[in-house]
């Protein structure tokens, strides 16, 4: 896997744990949401059937008592007048009112006449519940509910049910009304459809988004991540090109000392030489033909100076005859000895640097102290050399005058050799400088020390 990949999978694989994460407790949320809902939902209705099946039977009681507060009626007579008037009782499409005696005697029933007279009492539906005690219970508690299953009409289907019945305590009957819970069942199974539907839709929704922003999220970060490649080969091709304009001005450089130097210099030697075989030929006296030898011969010795001198600005001798630490001291010593300012210097070094780091460490030191030396103005230097597990760190302060313009501070030609220096090998190059206090060069040299 490259790493642009591991970038994006960097950026994305956490967005995509997060949502996986927020999305199962947010659905989890939801569903539990949703049940309490239905629950209140469910108690609610159950509560609005409660009291539907209460008023029912109290307009049943309205319609009777002028009946049971008769007294000139006897009993049989008043009884008959009640069980008529509850037959013909009913609300709705499956609503009408029942009557029992105490002792489990059915004496209305107007959707099965074939119950009128029979003994109910041991009667059970289908989950073993003997619903008319739990009804008669009810009734002599003064009034409440009861739930059972029983046959909804028209197609006799049976269904859940839940009575309401008080007591006639004129006769010792009991007498009710029931509503069937089918319908807030279907009602409940609709609004949890409802519900489920609208939780899939967010959810679904949510998705799509969380999909749209790691859609968005790979595509900026491979936008980001050309621009960025884009932006390094400019600065790869930049460097590149200083590095040859910098290759091209030490080779233009190196061409002037040859032939404005060296060139110059055995051209004069050759003269000599040749002017002292025509006086040899001529016959001129020893002593002349002597002095133009010994001319040439200083010739010489200044072309063999240019040539170590050229030599040494190339690549100084010192760094691969005594190494670096002894390069720099000898660097150092005749800095002050020159210019009579104060170096303190400290080398911590031990292991064997490449040989890119030795020269970009020397430059870099001769660089600093001709700056120091030039446009500084200072009396004490600190120089320290040191080395860690991944880099070769270089730093040069001094008390000087310093800098206060910014473009000083960037737009010098040796500085601007320096960062390049360090550039070219992958290094970190820092300066830092105020008006009367000093400037301070800082770099940092990628170096792995391999054990």
């Amino acid at each position: 896997m490259g790493l642009k990949s591991k970038i994006i999978l960097l950026a994305v694989a956490p967005l995509i744990v997060a949502t996986a994460i927020i999305t199962y407790l947010g659905f989890q949320s939801a569903r539990d949401l949703a049940s309490q809902e239905l629950s209140i939902y469910e108690f609610n209705l159950v509560n609005a059937k409660k009291q539907a099946l209460k008023n029912h039977v109290n307009i049943a009681m309205s319609a009777i008592r002028p009946i049971l507060e008769n007294d000139e009626l006897d009993d049989a007579e008043a009884q008959d007048r009640v069980k008529k008037i509850l037959e013909g009782l009913s609300y709705e499409d499956d609503g009408y009112f029942f009557a029992y005696e105490m002792s489990g005697v059915n004496l209305v029933h107007p959707t099965q006449p074939d119950f009128v007279g029979k003994n109910l009492w041991d009667f059970q539906d289908r989950s073993g519940n003997f619903l008319i005690q739990g009804l008669i219970r009810a009734a002599q508690a003064g009034g409440g509910y009861h739930r059972y299953i029983w046959e909804k009409p028209p197609l006799m289907k049976q269904e859940d049910k839940l009575g309401y019945v008080v007591a006639i305590e004129r006769w010792g009957w009991m007498m009710g009304t029931g509503l069937y819970l089918d319908d807030i069942y279907a009602e409940l199974a609709k609004t949890q459809a409802t519900m489920n539907e609208n939780i899939q839709h967010s959810f679904f929704t949510f998705i799509e988004v969380v999909v749209v922003t790691v859609v968005l999220v790979i595509l900026l970060g491979l936008a980001i991540n050309l621009h960025e490649h884009k932006l390094a080969d400019s600065r790869l091709k930049e460097l590149a090109q200083r590095f040859m304009r910098l290759q091209v001005s030490e080779r233009r450089g190196f061409s002037r000392e040859l032939h404005d130097g060296i060139n110059q210099l055995l051209v004069s030697c050759k003269f000599r030489i040749e002017l002292a075989e025509n006086k040899l030929n001529r016959s001129h006296e020893k002593e002349v033909i002597h002095q133009e030898l010994e001319k040439a011969g200083d010739l010489i010795n200044q072309t063999i100076s240019e040539v170590r001198q050229i030599s040494h600005n190339l690549r100084p001798t010192l760094l691969d005859d005594l190494g670096l630490d002894t390069a720099l001291q000898a660097l150092i010593d005749q800095f002050m000895e020159r210019t009579e300012i104060q170096v303190v210097y400290r080398f911590d070094v031990v292991s064997k640097l490449p040989d890119e780091i030795e020269i970009t460490v020397y430059r870099l030191t001769q660089e600093s102290l001709t700056n120091i030396e030039k446009h500084a103005q200072a009396k004490n230097i600190s120089l320290h050399v040191s080395q860690s597990h991944r880099h070769v760190e270089f730093e040069c302060l001094d008390d000087g005058k310093g800098i206060s313009k910014k473009t000083e501070l960037s737009s010098g030609i040796g500085l601007i050799n320096m960062r390049e220096r360090i550039e070219l090998i992958g290094g970190d190059f820092i300066l830092e400088s105020q008006r009367g206090k000093g400037t301070a060069v800082r770099a940092l040299l990628p170096f792995e020390q391999h054990i």
